[in-house]
């Protein structure tokens, strides 16, 4: 039987996988998908953009390339009018409209739209944290949270406030911050009306009205609403102290502790109190001065009634409660022969 003419990529697998990469044995069927390969290993890139010199293995990826400084956008959604440069990027936008999610977990059943989501999702399944740092052995499931956190080692903060001139390691956070600035509480608890700045801070508030505190300490038993909360908490049986301040190297247990630490090094301090303008280093601070304003005494003594402000004076007055009890009782009993 002779072999049928042509000589394509497709025709040639037919019969045999002929080349074999000597860098990484890695067998090719033809000899343009070899040559192709082997500027994987060369770093060859022929194909340079005019506009920026970037370069690329593919004249495809060239054109590509290049529909970004022309702006042109030829694949347009007949739903909505969405323009792409890709006609992949159409099919992909096209499953917002039709719901479809083709990627399962074989697992848990969970159903996404694209393949990489599917394969990041699977490692909560697996365990696995492929993205490690060098600089303290904590790995993450995906390369951002990598990036991110490696600069709580360098300091690096890129996003800087134009109000105040604070930075931040990323937008999002930088984001979150400018709700200080403008009052924005977005986020509103159906329950009793409250609003919030943050997403978690409102998740985390619901509980106030489930009384839900699914996670426990397994060295005392104290609960938690949430997990990050336990975390802070098993730093006071280990005293780990991650979070160093790059300045003078004090360490805590708590991120937020640094965070209000380093203001100290920056003096900023942006939380005004509305009535009297002084300005406070964190927004529990101001809280607590607003008390002396609006008299409110929220924490209160079981024994007496007494009311306080802040809860260490609480504490440090239920000392007082505490020493009356262990005192010895000189009341002299009924018929005892008490000398005077």
């Amino acid at each position: 039987m002779s072999k049928p003419q042509g000589n394509t990529c497709e025709e040639k697998t037919k019969y045999k996988q002929c080349l074999i990469c000597t860098e990484c044995g890695k067998s090719l069927s033809c000899k343009k998908t070899f040559n192709r390969h082997m500027m994987i290993h060369s770093g060859e890139k022929p194909y340079t953009c005019t506009e920026c010199g970037t370069g690329f293995r593919r004249l495809s990826r060239l054109k590509q390339h290049m529909m970004i400084h022309t702006g042109e956008k030829p694949y347009s959604c007949a739903q909505c009018g969405t323009s792409f440069r890709q006609l992949s990027s159409l099919n992909q936008h096209m499953l917002v409209h039709t719901g479809e999610r083709p990627h399962t977990c074989a697992q848990c059943g969970a159903s996404f739209r694209k393949s990489h989501h599917l394969r990041r999702h699977a490692l909560i399944h697996t365990g696995e944290k492929p993205f490690g740092c060098t600089q303290c052995e904590k790995s993450f499931r995906q390369l951002y949270q990598l990036n991110r956190h490696t600069m709580i080692h360098t300091g690096e903060k890129t996003h800087v406030c134009t109000q105040c001139g604070k930075s931040f390691r990323d937008s999002p956070h930088l984001n979150q911050h400018m709700l200080v600035h403008t009052g924005g509480r977005p986020y509103t608890c159906a329950q009793c009306g409250e609003n919030f700045r943050q997403l978690n801070q409102l998740k985390q508030h619901r509980l106030i009205h489930t009384g839900e505190r699914p996670h426990r300490c397994d060295q005392c038993d104290k609960t938690f609403f949430w997990a990050s909360q336990l975390r802070d908490h098993l730093r006071v049986h280990t005293n780990e102290r991650p979070y160093s301040c790059p300045e003078c190297g004090k360490r805590f247990k708590q991120q937020t502790g640094l965070r209000h630490h380093e203001k100290i090094h920056t003096g900023v301090r942006e939380h005004m109190c509305s009535e009297c303008e002084k300005t406070f280093i964190t927004a529990g601070q101001l809280k607590q001065h607003e008390m002396i304003h609006t008299g409110e005494k929220p924490y209160t003594c079981t024994q007496c009634g007494q009311s306080f402000r802040q809860s260490a004076k609480l504490k440090q007055h239920m000392v007082i409660h505490t020493r009356k009890r262990s005192e010895p009782n000189d009341t002299p009993s009924p018929g005892s022969n008490h000398r005077l």
